[in-house]
């Protein structure tokens, strides 16, 4: 065990050097201590002391060979409670020794003992005499950078004297002299010009700080910094940060940005736009999640799904859609992400639930701002097409054909109710079954859409199957939602039957007449302020059938009899008990 001097500095350490068998442990130890690397090591070392004046620091040093044999491993067991430091070893030809440090030996040593942090990781070779020491990865450095932004309050692009005190009594719980500020930039300005200038110490000179602690084996200092500011150990934002708005809701009712939040995202759309051209190119938009793990856009559910100019930035209101389509569809992800980019205010005020679908059903009108439509029918009918209208894209002849749920999401206008954001959801036919096995298939939807192509009529035959296999869902699971019917391809010749069977099927169910459109032609109308006004009174194009009347008019028979029951026996209870406080007044 260490031991110390009067003044209470380490006079002695020990070190002890674990792993697999076959990682080197003895060969490392013989290189460190003799600068050579034997031929034959033997299986295990007897302890290895180095003297005191073989490092600058003086301090005696005595390494610790171990066995990694199942019959020894009381003996390594005991060897490393006694250590100061312990060293595991791993061999880069050898991929299972590795894997064999997460899953066995740091277990073995949290169970053993309670140690800090892994202090570094370092790949050497004891054969070449060669070392080379990991620092910042680029995680780190972005973890790093959101801390400077915090930090730098005046937004200036450094950390004045006042603000670097501030994070160090942040984060060490002490306060730094003016003379200990100045040693600091001193350092950094000697190795890095750039690292300090008029204002304090710049970003650069921030990160050269990190990566000086670590080179120095001070690993400690960047976790303690990376802790206050609620990392863990993958370097990203701890799950109890998270915990808070709770996201807790009903399956039909959604989670929607703030105006608060909005405010805040535009605000940094134009703070990212250097250019000034009202759009964010991919470079913009990398630097602006810059603080982030990685640009939360990347993933295919939100790759090319929103609005961009003709040289792919993103507009504004594809920016905006974006982070409306991110909430709505995993909310915590979109508070991860807020919080990253810097989010100033309590996490509560950028979110709220919205009312259940049902209830805005039975008010007759829903103040919501984004509406999600899931639009089905036969492939090559033009669903995709539809998709692409909505954020912009030229329409195209070649046919590609969607391999799975995909996502389009863009600003409409409304005359009434003001800018809305309406969500596409594709849904491919060969996931309708899977789809409908789910209790909840539908809880998510404000407005279901029928695309037919309006020359095919195998086409309409398979968008009127899907119809009915949405209302007998609806019927089982009480979700009824408004459905629409589109004829797709309005600039081919029409087949008589299908347009017969549309126009039918809307006056049988009480639906609104068949929507015609051309994605070729450009020709969508006013399609998709349709579908926001059908998400917006939802008690309208309420698809009817003569089951369904008969179901409704079942259900509503039950309820009522329950109702007459409730308020009979209620009756009955209260006479009851007046009956009895009249027989004990007559006593």
């Amino acid at each position: 065990m260490a031991e110390e001097d009067g003044q209470g500095a380490r006079s002695r350490c020990q070190v002890v050097v674990v792993g697999d068998h076959g990682t080197g442990k003895s060969g490392l130890i013989i290189a460190l201590a003799t600068d050579s690397f034997p031929d034959k090591p033997p299986p295990v070392l007897p302890p290895t002391c180095l003297p005191p004046d073989f490092y600058p620091s003086r301090v005696s040093l005595t390494i610790v060979d171990t066995s990694s044999r199942q019959q020894d491993k009381i003996k390594t067991e005991t060897e490393c409670k006694k250590a100061d430091a312990i060293v595991l070893t791993y061999s880069d030809d050898l991929p299972r020794t590795l894997d064999r440090l997460s899953t066995y030996w740091l277990p073995e040593l949290r169970r053993l003992e309670e140690y800090r942090e892994i202090e570094t990781i370092i790949e050497c070779s004891a054969l070449k005499q060669v070392q080379e020491t990991r620092t910042l990865k680029p995680r780190c450095v972005r973890a790093l950078k959101r801390i400077f932004m915090l930090c730098d309050r005046d937004k200036d692009g450094a950390l004045n004297d006042a603000e670097l005190n501030d994070f160090q009594v942040k984060c060490f719980n002490a306060p730094l002299q003016l003379s200990e500020i100045d040693e600091v930039k001193n350092v950094v300005s000697e190795k890095m010009a750039e690292g300090v200038n008029v204002d304090g110490l710049t970003l650069t000179g921030f990160l050269f700080l990190h990566a000086l602690f670590i080179e120095k084996g001070r690993l400690e200092t960047t976790w303690t910094v990376l802790r206050k500011y609620g990392y863990d150990d993958e370097i990203k934002l701890r799950d109890d940060l998270l915990q808070y708005p709770s996201f807790k809701r009903c399956a039909d009712a959604f989670v929607e940005l703030t105006e608060k939040a909005l405010d805040f995202l535009k605000r940094d759309f134009v703070a990212f736009d250097a250019d000034g051209d009202c759009a964010l190119r991919p470079q913009q938009l990398e630097e602006l999640f810059s603080t982030a793990p990685s640009s939360p856009w990347t993933e295919l559910t939100y790759s090319d799904v929103a609005e961009t100019n003709q040289v792919g930035g993103l507009t504004l209101n594809g920016f905006l859609s974006l982070w409306a389509l991110m909430t709505m569809l995993e909310p915590r992800k979109s508070l991860s992400h807020l919080i990253y980019i810097g989010y100033p205010d309590n996490p509560s005020s950028a979110f709220h639930i919205t009312n259940r679908r049902r209830r805005d059903r039975r008010r007759q009108r829903s103040d919501r701002v984004v509406y999600q439509c899931y639009i089905f029918g036969a492939n090559k009918c033009g669903k995709s097409a539809l998709l692409n209208a909505l954020i912009g894209r030229p329409f195209t002849e070649a046919y590609e054909r969607t391999e799975d749920t995909r996502y389009a999401v863009n600003v409409v206008d409304q005359i009434v109710g003001g800018r809305k954001t309406l969500v596409l959801r594709e849904i491919i036919e060969e996931s309708v079954s899977s789809l409908f096995e789910k209790k909840h298939a539908l809880s998510s939807c404000d407005v279901a859409a029928f695309v037919y192509d309006c020359a095919d009529a195998q086409s309409w035959k398979r968008a009127y199957e899907l119809l009915v296999q949405v209302i007998a869902h609806q019927e089982i699971t009480g979700y009824e939602i408004p459905c629409m019917i589109i004829s797709a391809k309005d600039d081919l010749e029409s087949v008589p039957s299908c347009t017969k069977g549309s126009t039918r099927v809307c006056t049988d169910m009480g639906l609104e007449a068949t929507i015609s459109v051309s994605t070729k032609l450009g020709d969508v109308g006013n399609l998709f302020q349709k579908i926001v006004d059908a998400a917006q009174h939802p008690h309208r194009s309420i698809p009817k059938t003569e089951a369904g009347r008969k179901f409704k008019h079942y259900r509503c028979l039950i309820q009522w009899s329950l109702t007459v029951a409730a308020v009979g026996f209620g009756a009955a209870v209260a006479g009851n008990a007046i009956y009895r406080l009249c027989v004990r007044r007559k006593c």
